[in-house]
Formats: structure tokens, sequence, C-alpha cells
């Protein structure tokens, strides 16, 4: 089955007849109703957590990640899959709209909680494109993509888009702009529902950037009219700023948890549904629950990590609950690397971003965007399967699409591959003809098959020592023989040099990839 109707046809066959399955979880799953054709889809992607964190990846790793393993033995876990980006919001731009954020205003660096949006007025994104066939959409958790606040008033230049990329913990950064007065009892004027979710509970950016405010269908749910002074006590860091009465950073990871087990238990088993749980955590502030300080040997960044499985669980059994088990395609994956130093290494002994890969968060290094991915879906993927293909979080809006029966509109998901045939095992080949990553200060990599050409000396952030004066202006990695990019070849194959940079060339000039 070679096309795209062949594998339509096909999904829609196996999961018309599909009967319940054992999963080994809280309760037997019910089989779907036969009128859900159409697979639910639960999008969950921790902030900031490394290939290495989790025990199915690494076996050494000093975290327990229980649910994480049970998710990879009830379905597919890929080894080769790639955020967009090395940080945040382009990642998150690119796992909404299936397009690489560097075509977007954003071309480094990351957006701030006061930042106005990202995405483009009209832009399809994977909400509206599945809201107009047929489903229930929402998105809880992390948005850090902008929003436009009602305002009383606003400085000149609000809005435009300053460097970030050399933007650490404690810098200035992020701070809201002088002049600028947001009126916290208004509903927004741009926000995920316009976006096409047609339900939304978000904190605006990072856990560790004011405003510290939750907003429910486009409105504060309070008035965001308290100082927060902030806290810098190593990695238990977040900058001062405006916040609602009440917030309690311990308490986010659970509380939006809770609001996602929410959502999946209100929805009908009549209507397919979508829901993007993107997770505030493990990034800073690092503050895991009491109950589980002390059950990693990764020391409070282990803990929180530990957490996050928890909540994975957590999902995975309100899933089991609402009997619609068999038919919904759960996916768990990760923004980026884990902002895990040598210093954190060398005290715990943990490789959070995994002893074969070099780099971290930030970095175009494979440790700054190579991704854990794990999938179940009982109806059609295999328990246990492992998948070698070379994905990208930016493939979620074309998968989409596939798996709900319809095709892509022209002007949507430029950058968006659907792996649907490695779920289905229909797989002979490769998906993608190359996959772009970059970097928190713009530097560019391309990745073909076993080769990648970085445009650039370094990793592409600013926690490098430099280049040595022999060095030459790219590198070039053979990755199936030097996963670990430690041997540059760049000046060794100029033929492959020059066509990974013409590719890449190509893909910016077309505005597109797929």
């Amino acid at each position: 089955m070679n096309s795209t109707l062949d594998r339509r046809q096909f999904l829609s066959a196996l999961t018309l007849g599909a009967s319940a399955l054992s999963l080994g979880c809280a309760g037997e799953p019910e089989a779907a109703p036969e009128s859900a054709a159409k697979p639910n889809i639960i999008f969950m992607m921790a902030d900031d957590l490394g290939y290495g964190d989790l025990s199915v990846y690494n076996a050494d790793t000093k975290i327990p990640t229980p649910n994480l393993d049970r998710l990879a033995t009830q379905g597919m876990r890929f080894t080769d899959a790639h955020s967009g980006s090395a940080v945040c919001t382009p990642t998150r731009y690119g796992v909404v709209t299936g397009r690489y954020a560097w075509r977007s205003a954003l071309k480094k660096g990351v957006l701030s909680g006061y930042s106005k949006s990202l995405i483009e007025p009209d832009r399809p994104t994977v909400a509206s494109l599945l809201s107009e066939h047929g489903y229930s959409t929402g998105v809880i958790g992390k948005w850090h993509l902008g929003l436009d606040y009602a305002t009383t008033a606003e400085p000149e230049g609000y809005g435009q888009l300053s460097d970030t990329s050399a933007a650490f913990k404690r810098s200035d950064e992020f701070a809201k702009p002088e002049g600028l007065e947001v009126d916290f009892t208004r509903p927004l004027k741009t926000g995920p529902q316009t976006y096409g979710f047609g339900y939304s509970y978000v904190i605006p950016a990072s856990l560790d950037m004011a405003p510290y405010v939750y907003i429910e269908n486009n409105k504060p749910v309070a008035d965001a009219d308290q100082h927060e002074p902030g806290r810098a006590e190593g990695e238990v860091f977040w900058r001062p700023g405006e916040a609602m009465e009440g917030f309690d950073f311990q308490q986010v990871l659970p509380h939006l948890t809770d609001k996602a087990v929410e959502f999946i238990g209100d929805q009908s088993a009549e209507k397919p549904y979508f829901l993007y749980f993107p997770l505030a955590a493990p990034h800073w502030p690092w503050m895991p629950s009491e109950e589980v300080v002390g059950q990693s040997g990764a020391g409070k960044y282990g803990d929180f990590t530990h957490q996050v499985d928890q909540m994975v669980g957590r999902v995975l059994d309100a899933i089991e609950a609402s009997g619609q088990a068999q038919n919904t395609l759960f996916i768990f994956t990760s923004d980026n690397g884990a902002e895990w130093d040598p210093r954190h290494i060398e005290e715990f002994g943990h490789y959070a971003n995994h002893p074969d890969l070099r780099g971290k968060k930030r970095d175009v290094w494979e440790g700054g965007h190579r991704m854990p991915f794990l999938v179940r879906w009982p109806a059609e993927v295999s328990p246990g399967s492992v998948s070698e293909q070379t994905i990208c979080l930016t493939d979620l809006t074309a998968t989409a699409a596939e798996l709900a029966g319809f095709d892509l509109p022209e002007e949507a998901a430029p950058d968006s591959v659907s792996f649907a045939p490695a779920l289905l095992g229909e797989d002979d080949g490769p998906l993608r003809e190359a996959t772009v990553h970059h970097a928190v200060d713009g530097t560019f990599a391309i990745r073909q098959g076993q080769w990648k050409l970085i445009d650039g000396q370094g990793p592409g952030s600013v926690q490098w020592e430099g280049p040595k004066p022999d060095d030459p202006p790219g590198q070039l990695y053979d990755l199936a023989a030097d996963l670990g990019e430690q041997n540059n070849l760049y000046n060794e194959h100029p033929e492959i040099v020059e066509r990974l940079k013409g590719l890449l060339e190509k893909y910016k000039a077309d505005g597109r990839s797929r």
C-alpha cells in the first residue's frame, strides 16, 4: 500500500474492526465504538526533557520512568525523532503549524511571556484543520507562542522581536517592556482559540517568565494584580513580575494534568478529539512535589522528571477510564534537550541527553534536538515495536491529517510529513527527504540519511569555547558511524557538503520542504 488513499482505507478498515485489548493498566478498556473511524489524538510534550532521561533509551538513567516504560511496551518507540529547534518557542510553532519557525518572524531565541502572537493571522494549524474535519480540539499547558493581551498602554515598538538567543535564566531579556500596561480582567485579542483550539487553558510562557497567570478560553482566570518578587536558589528559579493571587509554582504540573484529565473525561465517544498537552516541566524551576523528592538519583531535576512520568500515568489512566483507549493515539515527546550541564553529570553520574549524544538544550548537536518519542495506539500500533525512521515534531499536522482522512491544503504545514506509514508498519523507505535543525542563535543544520551538515563551526549557542584555528567553516558528520559527532568530515567530503548546502538553500527559497 503505497498511496495515502490506500493507507486511509486500510486504517479505516482496521479501526472499524478493532476489539478491546487488555493493556495491563487499571481496568479493562472498552472497544472503540464502530463509528469512531477517526482516532482521538493526544500530543503530550514535556519541557526540557532529554533523550537519555528515559530508561527505554538509556539503561543507565538515574530516573525511574515506569509509566513511560509502560507506554513503550504497549506501543512504538522512535529512536530518531527530532524537535524542530533546540529551544522551546520555535519547536512549539512547528508542532502547531507544521512549519519550521525560522520561516516566521522569529529567527533566533524564544519569546517572552509578554510577546505578541508569533503565529501569523489565518495560518492553518493542526487544531484548525482537525476542527474543520469534525474534531473537538483543546490545548492545556505551556503556550509560549505569544499572546495579544488587552492593553491600556503600549510602548513604541511593542511587539517587535528582539534577539534573545544569548539570554539565560538570570537575564532581564524576558521582563515586561517598560510602558506596557496589560488589563488582565479583559479577554485576549489573540490567543489559542484564535488558532482553532475549541478549549484552552494555558500559562503564557515558561514557568520562570512572568506573567504568572492561567488563561482559560482566551481570558485570564483572575487579575494578575500581585507582584511576584521572584526567586533564585540554584535551579529553583523564576523572575519577578506580575502574578495572579495564589499562583503556586509547585502545583502547576499537577494542576495542568488535572485539567487534561478532565478534558479527556468530558469527551464524547460520538466525536473524535485532539488534545495538545505541552507541559511546563521539567523546565526551571525544578520544584517536584514533596512526595517524589528523593525518588531519583539525579537531584531535583530527576525527581521532577519522575513526577512528569507520574503525570503520564494519570493521562494513560484517564484514557482507559474514558472507554476509548483502543482508538486513541497517544504521543509523548519533549520540545528540546535537557538543561543539563557537565557539572550535573559530574555530581549525579546521569546523562540527561544520553551518554552517546553531544550537546544539550540550545545546541544544534544531537543532544539539543534528538527527542524521546513514544506512541501508543492499541487498534493499530504493534506493542513493543521500534521505528528507526527520521521524523520531526513538525510532522504532527500531516500525520493527523492522514489519520483523520483529509488532504492538507497547499498552503498548510509546508514542513510536515506524515509518519503514519511507520505507525502502520508500511514504511519501506525514508519518509522525509531531509530534516532541518536549528539552534538558539540561528545556526542551521540539515540531515539526510546518515549525513548531517552543520552550517557553522560550533553548536549554535553561547556556551562554547569557540573554534580552533584550523577548524573548517562547517561540520559534516556521518551519524551512522559517529552518533556523538566527534569526527568532522567537512574537508573529506566536499561533494556531500555542497549537495546538502544546496538542499538547505532550496528549502529556504521554496518556503517548504515537503
